[in-house]
């Protein structure tokens, strides 16, 4: 190494660089320090070409989009129990190496093991009680499905069986349902991406109020998407309630566990998700029914409760119970009028008595006896002789009218008086 050159790669600037070449030789001097490393991916392409020693494969990651190229000895191809096929999950155990003329990374193959059922179902296992220990299975996070959505956001393979089942039975049932269709890869490497993408997008729209994620039957293999970690998260996190309707009834895939309803198969998903009209107008008439039923039982019970009360005598006549009353107070007013007649009786008597007696001691009833009374001008009335002057008009009162006299002379004195005196 040229002594102006810098040692380390922190250490170099712009105006001292390293030349391409030098950090190619440093990239593959380390790659090649590393160890040999088991690898599981996916295989996304085999390509053997006759002749050669040799095999190139595709090796791709299940969850994200990142692969690298694996070259592989022929005999390790020719050891395998079945032919290697695209899309199988494998383990390979290889060497990093780079080429840094090509600037490339790959792996240098020394064995590759198909991945068994069994050993995936571990894993799976595996993956299954780490989501439910995080709380994505918990059944307090389901949300209950609409009883008539707006819009079904469904998610299916394209062209596939599924999305016409899941469309037509709904439609037999519902027939006015709409549908919001992706039609995505439902298996392959880019199952898992397309489909929670779709979810995903279906979930932002205000009108889809459930989304349905179908696929029919397949081989274990072809429904491990559904059991992708990425894909779990995916659904967990969105707002829309989620129906999943993966394979047939025996199978499980991990969507099905935080789905907010799982069905059998997509016949079913269709049931769960839209009502049946001619079930809802039956349980609708039957309700009318029961209901007219129970109005008519309450109107013929009601008017046996009026005939009772009607027959009672209050009701027949109603004039019945004002009768004692009447009585009575015709007696009290009868009562009432006899002793106002006799105390009238009694105050006229009283009356005649006391007009006999103010008749009989007026003054008229004594002139009518023939007396009369002498009065002065100024009438006063003539009490003694004495009073009276001569020549005095005085007044006379009779029992019929009254008339003037003048005294000849001043009355004498009596001879009483004059004894007296």
């Amino acid at each position: 190494m040229s002594p102006s050159l810098p040692e380390k790669a922190a250490d170099t600037t712009a105006e001292s660089p390293w030349p391409l070449r030098l950090l190619s030789m440093k990239i593959s001097d380390y790659v090649d320090r590393m160890s040999p490393v088991w690898v599981e991916g996916q295989v996304v392409q085999v390509n053997r070409r006759p002749g050669a020693r040799s095999f190139f494969l595709t090796l791709r990651d299940a969850d994200v989009d990142m692969s690298l190229t694996v070259t592989m000895p022929v005999p390790v191809l020719d050891r395998l129990p079945v032919p290697l096929q695209d899309g199988a999950r494998v383990v390979v155990h290889a060497k990093p190496s780079f080429w840094p003329k090509r600037g490339t990374l790959q792996l240098e193959g020394r064995d590759l093991r198909p991945v068994g059922e069994g050993e995936l179902l571990a894993r799976l296992e595996h993956l299954k009680q780490l989501l439910r220990s995080e709380g994505l299975f918990d059944p307090a996070r389901k949300r209950p499905l609409p009883f008539l959505p707006n819009t079904i956001g469904l998610v299916c393979g394209r062209g596939s069986a599924a999305m016409r089942d899941v469309v037509e039975n709904s439609r037999r049932r519902w027939p006015g349902v709409r549908f919001e269709v992706r039609e995505v890869p439902v298996q392959g490497n880019d199952a898992v991406a397309a489909v929670s993408a779709a979810v995903v997008e279906l979930d932002k729209d205000p009108q889809v109020d459930v989304i349905v994620v179908t696929r029919g039957g397949g081989s274990f293999e072809d429904l491990l998407p559904f059991s992708n970690e990425a894909l779990i998260r995916a659904v967990a996190a969105i707002r829309t309630p989620l129906v999943s309707a993966i394979g047939h009834e025996v199978d499980t895939p991990l969507l099905d566990f935080v789905a907010d309803l799982r069905a059998s198969t997509p016949t079913d998903a269709a049931k769960r998700i839209v009502p049946d009209m001619a079930a809802e107008r039956e349980r609708l008439e039957q309700a009318r029914e029961r209901a007219r039923r129970a109005l008519a039982s309450r109107l013929a019970t009601e008017h046996r409760q009026v005939q009772v009360l009607r027959s009672r005598p209050v009701l027949a006549d109603p004039r019945a119970t004002l009768t004692p009353h009447r009585l009575h107070i015709d007696a009290a007013r009868e009562r009432a009028r006899s002793v106002l007649r006799t105390r009238l009786m009694r105050a006229n008597a009283d009356i005649q008595r006391s007009a006999a007696s103010l008749r009989a001691l007026s003054p008229q009833s004594t002139l009518e006896r023939g007396y009369a009374i002498v009065l002065h001008r100024d009438g006063r009335v003539v009490m003694d002789r004495t009073e009276v002057e001569a020549n005095e008009l005085l007044r006379v009162r009779v029992a019929r009218g009254d008339f003037g006299v003048r005294p000849v002379s001043k009355p004498a004195r009596s001879r009483r008086k004059d004894a007296d005196a």
